[in-house]
C-alpha cells in the first residue's frame, strides 16, 4: 500500500497557554496546556459545550485562538498566513458526525476529494485524477473494507458505510494528524464499535496522530490510549483510559453517570446499517 513516510515530529501537537473566546463572549477554550505525541490515539470526553469540538477546530485552523498558541509539529499555527492554513490542513484529516460526503457522487469520487490539495485544481474539475492519486485512493478503501462499494452512489450506503468512506477520504490525504469529531454518535451500536476498531488499528498500523471526541464513557475507556477531559473549556482531566474511574468521569461532567452515557451492549440487534 501506498503508506505516508513517517517521521519522528509528524503528527505532535502542543498548546501553549491557549485560550479562545467567542464574539458573544462565551469561553471556548481556557488557559490550555495540552501537549499530543505523534502516533497517539487520544480521546476527548466532556458535556456538551465543553470545548471538544472547539479543540479540534483550533488544530486546523478553523478556530482562531484569542491567547497562547498551537504548535503543530513545532510551528506555531499562525491563522492570518493562508499559505501556512493550506500546508497544515493539507497534513490534517477531518472525520465529521454527518459525513460530508456528496451524497451525488460515487464512493472513489468522494475519496479522492482527499487528495484535492496535492493536485492541481484543473486535474480534479476534469475528474482527470492521476493513477497515483487514484492507487491511494483504493488503498484508502481497502484499509477501510468497502473495495466492492467503490463506483456506488454515496447516497445508496448504510450510515456505517458512509463513515467508512469519510475515514478513507481522510485517509486519502496521506495525513500525519487525523481528527475525528464525535464520529459514531448517529451510528447503531455495532457498528459503532466496527467504526472505532478502525480508527485503532489504523492508528496502530500508520502511526497517525489520532484525536476522537466522544461522548460514550465505555467507548473512550475501551479504544483510548489516553483520555483527555474538558469542562467550561478548561482541562480537568489527562490520564491513562487504564485506569481512569467513574469518579474521575463525574469530575469531568459535573454530575452522576447515566445510561444515556454508555453504548447500549455491542450485540445487540442492528448492525450495518446504522444512520439508515
Amino acid at each position: 500500500m501506498s503508506e505516508r513516510p513517517m517521521t519522528s515530529r509528524s503528527g505532535a501537537i502542543r498548546f501553549h497557554d491557549a485560550g479562545i473566546v467567542y464574539p458573544n463572549g462565551v469561553v471556548g477554550m481556557k488557559d490550555l496546556d495540552l501537549e499530543i505525541q505523534p502516533g497517539e490515539f487520544v480521546v476527548i470526553v466532556g458535556s456538551s459545550g465543553a470545548g471538544k469540538s472547539t479543540l479540534l477546530r483550533a488544530i486546523n485552523g478553523l478556530n482562531t485562538l484569542t491567547s497562547g498558541r498551537v504548535e503543530i509539529n513545532g510551528e506555531a499555527l499562525n491563522t492570518g498566513s493562508t499559505r501556512q492554513l493550506r500546508r497544515v490542513r493539507k497534513n490534517i484529516g477531518m472525520i465529521f458526525q454527518d459525513f460530508r460526503l456528496v451524497k451525488r457522487l460515487s464512493v472513489m469520487s468522494n475519496v479522492l476529494i482527499g487528495r484535492l490539495a496535492h493536485v492541481p485544481a484543473w486535474r480534479s474539475m476534469l475528474g482527470l485524477w492521476p493513477r497515483e492519486d487514484r492507487e491511494i485512493a483504493a488503498d484508502a478503501l481497502k484499509r477501510v473494507g468497502i473495495t466492492d462499494k467503490a463506483w456506488v452512489k454515496a447516497s445508496q450506503l448504510s450510515g456505517g458505510q458512509q463513515q467508512r468512506v469519510g475515514i478513507a477520504r481522510a485517509l486519502a490525504q496521506q495525513p500525519a494528524i487525523i481528527l475525528a469529531d464525535e464520529p459514531v454518535a448517529s451510528l447503531d451500536p455495532v457498528t459503532t464499535h466496527q467504526i472505532m476498531r478502525d480508527l485503532v488499528r489504523i492508528n496502530r498500523e500508520l502511526g497517525i496522530t489520532t484525536l476522537v471526541n466522544l461522548h460514550f464513557l465505555d467507548l473512550a475507556r475501551e479504544y483510548g490510549d489516553r483520555i483527555i477531559g474538558l469542562r467550561f473549556g478548561e482541562l480537568v482531566y489527562d490520564g491513562s483510559a487504564r485506569t481512569v474511574t467513574d469518579e474521575d468521569f463525574r469530575d469531568i461532567y459535573g454530575r452522576d453517570l447515566t445510561a444515556d452515557d454508555v453504548v447500549e451492549d455491542e450485540a445487540v440487534e442492528g448492525g450495518e446499517g446504522g444512520g439508515e
